[in-house]
């Protein structure tokens, strides 16, 4: 990089990227992959989403990872965000849960509320 303009040019793609509002069908699965995730097996559970998705040709679903969510207790979380940004969480996954996530939520539009924090939380 050798410019503010070249800053700005990556600066307005990674802006693109995080706004799905171009995309209206856009969804984001985000996998926490802190160190407490990855131990409780949050690996496994995000190349469940991107394999499941993958199986299923969905290409309108980007599935990424952060940091710490921030209820470790709860881990492996995924947080599903769709196109307006409202969020659901998703808790204590595994590849099977995450499966079914996909088939439920992702593709039928129907979240799997047996999974979300809510009823971990109850």
């Amino acid at each position: 990089m050798k410019s503010l303009a070249e800053l700005e040019v990556i600066r307005q793609k990674a802006i693109d990227k995080l706004n799905l509002n171009n995309n209206p069908d856009g969804i984001r699965v985000v996998v926490g992959m802190a160190t407490c995730g990855i131990a409780a097996g949050a690996e496994p559970v995000m190349k469940a989403f991107i394999d499941e998705l993958k199986k299923r040709n969905i290409n309108n679903v980007e599935v990424t990872k952060t940091g710490c969510i921030g209820v470790c207790r709860l881990e492996p979380i995924a947080d599903v965000i769709n196109s307006k940004g409202e969020k659901i969480t998703y808790v204590n996954l595994d590849e099977k849960k995450a499966r079914k996530i996909v088939v439920e939520h992702l593709i039928n539009g129907r979240p799997v509320s047996e999974y979300t924090v809510s009823k971990a939380e109850n």
